[in-house]
C-alpha cells in the first residue's frame, strides 16, 4: 500500500490497515515532510502525534511534483495494491499522474482519494479540515449546552472516523477485487464530511420526517431519561444513562426509589424524557453523596451504565485497559518505545499487532530505491541532489 496522503484520515486508514499485516509504505515529500510534523505536541523536537498515526510503517521522500520523481513512482506502483492520497481533486493529474497513467502502471490499482468534500459538487476543491467537517455535518451544532456558541471536540475525531471509512471502502473494493480476479482496479471517493454526516444518521430522517432540528442538550441526552453528566462527592465527573427499561428498573432498586417504578410519569422512557430534570436531580442527589469510584462500582454491579469521566491519565492508570493492554507500546527510534492504543478490534485467528512507531522522514530510501527498484548509490546521490528523494 503507497500512503501518499497527508496529516491524519489518510494515514490513519492506511494505519488501520498495516495494524493487520499491510505493508505501508509512506511517501512524502523531500524537506518538510508531511505537515501532521509540524503539529504538536513534541518531545525534542520529535513530533509525536506523527509517530502515533504512522505507525507500522515504512518511509521514504518523493517529489511527485517533478518529472524524475514522476517515474519513480511509477516504477514502484505496480508492486502494491493500494494508493491512499489526500490532495484536492485533479492535484494528481496535472502532476501527470491521472487515474489512467496510474491503472496503465498497476491495472488492479484501488485508489483512495480523501478529501473534504468529495469528487464532485460545488465544494469539491475546497479545502478540508477536521473542523469543517464536524461543522458541515451537525456534529458542532449539537456538542454544546442549550444557548451556548457551538463545540469542537477536544481532537479533530473527523478525520480518524473518515480513516475508518477509508479503511472499510479499501477492504471493499479488495474483497471485490478477490471475489473477480478478473475486475480492473477502481477509485473511492471519500468524502470526509459525509463520513460524518453516516455516523449522525438521525439528523436527515428526523428533519425529513418530522421537520425538528436537533436541537443541543448539553451532556444530557436527547433520547433517554435519566442521562447526564453529574459530579460525584469527591468531585470526579461521572457519564451516567439508563439506557432501557430494564436499567431504569435496576436503578430504583439500587438508591431504594422503587417508588418511582408506580409513578405514572415515569412509566416509559418517553414519558420520563418529559420529565428529565427531575429525575437527573435524584441520581445527582444520589451520586453526590459517594466517591465516583463507589457509584461507578455499585451502578455497575447493579447492572447501571455509569463511567468516571477519564483524562489520558486515568486511562493508563485504569486497570481494566492494562489488564487487555488497551495502550500498548511500540518500538520507537527515538525514545526506545512509545505508547498507543491496541489494535482494534481484536482477531481470534489472524490479530493484528502494533510494531513500530511512525518513521523519520526518508527512513526508509536505501532499502526501498536501492533493494527494491535497484538504483546505485550513484543514482541516488544525483536524486538527492535534484531534490527528487
Amino acid at each position: 500500500m503507497l500512503d501518499i496522503s497527508n496529516v491524519i484520515a489518510g494515514p490513519f486508514a492506511a494505519a488501520m490497515l498495516g495494524d493487520f499485516g499491510a505493508d505501508v509504505l509512506k511517501v512524502e515529500l523531500p524537506g518538510g515532510g508531511d505537515a501532521l510534523r509540524a503539529l504538536p505536541p513534541h518531545k525534542e523536537g520529535k513530533p509525536l502525534l506523527w509517530k502515533a498515526v504512522n505507525r507500522n510503517k515504512r518511509a521514504i521522500t518523493l517529489d511527485l511534483r517533478q518529472a524524475a520523481g514522476q517515474a519513480l513512482f511509477l516504477r514502484l506502483l505496480p508492486r502494491f495494491d493500494v494508493l491512499i492520497e489526500n490532495y484536492r481533486p485533479g492535484t494528481l493529474d496535472r502532476w501527470g499522474l491521472a487515474k489512467e497513467a496510474l491503472w496503465a502502471a498497476q491495472p488492479k490499482l484501488v485508489i483512495l482519494r480523501v478529501t473534504g468534500f468529495g469528487q464532485t459538487g460545488p465544494y469539491a476543491n475546497y479545502a478540508g479540515f477536521a473542523r469543517l467537517f464536524e461543522a458541515y455535518s451537525g456534529l458542532a451544532y449539537i456538542t454544546r449546552a442549550p444557548g451556548d456558541p457551538p463545540l469542537h471536540p477536544g481532537y479533530p475525531i473527523g478525520d480518524p472516523i473518515s480513516g475508518l471509512f477509508g479503511a472499510f471502502g479499501i477492504l471493499t473494493a479488495l474483497l471485490h477485487r478477490a471475489r473477480h480476479p478478473e475486475a480492473p482496479g477502481q477509485e473511492i471517493d471519500l468524502s470526509c464530511t459525509e463520513a460524518m454526516m453516516r455516523l449522525l444518521e438521525v439528523l436527515p430522517i428526523e428533519y425529513d420526517q418530522l421537520g425538528l432540528v436537533h436541537e443541543p442538550v448539553g451532556s444530557g441526552n436527547a433520547y433517554v431519561s435519566p442521562s447526564g453528566m453529574f459530579r460525584a462527592g469527591d468531585g470526579v465527573w461521572v457519564s451516567f444513562t439508563a439506557a432501557t427499561q430494564n436499567v431504569f428498573e435496576r436503578l430504583c432498586r439500587l438508591i431504594a426509589r422503587e417508588d418511582l417504578l408506580a409513578d405514572p410519569r415515569y412509566a416509559t422512557n418517553p414519558q420520563r424524557m418529559r420529565h428529565q430534570p427531575e429525575l437527573n436531580a435524584i441520581v445527582a442527589a444520589w451520586l453526590g453523596a459517594r466517591s465516583a469510584r463507589d457509584a461507578v462500582r455499585e451502578l455497575s454491579e447493579a447492572g447501571v451504565a455509569a463511567a468516571p469521566v477519564y483524562s489520558n491519565r486515568e486511562i493508563m492508570e485504569d486497570p481494566h485497559f492494562r489488564a487487555r493492554e488497551s495502550i500498548t507500546r511500540v518500538s520507537d527510534e527515538d525514545f526506545g518505545s512509545v505508547a498507543v492504543p491496541g489494535v482494534v478490534p481484536r482477531l481470534s485467528a489472524t490479530p493484528g499487532a502494533a510494531r513500530t512507531s511512525g518513521p523519520a522522514p526518508g527512513a526508509h530510501n536505501a532499502e526501498v530505491y536501492g533493494q527494491l527498484l535497484g538504483l546505485g548509490d550513484a543514482e541516488m546521490g544525483a536524486l538527492r541532489e535534484s531534490g527528487v528523494i
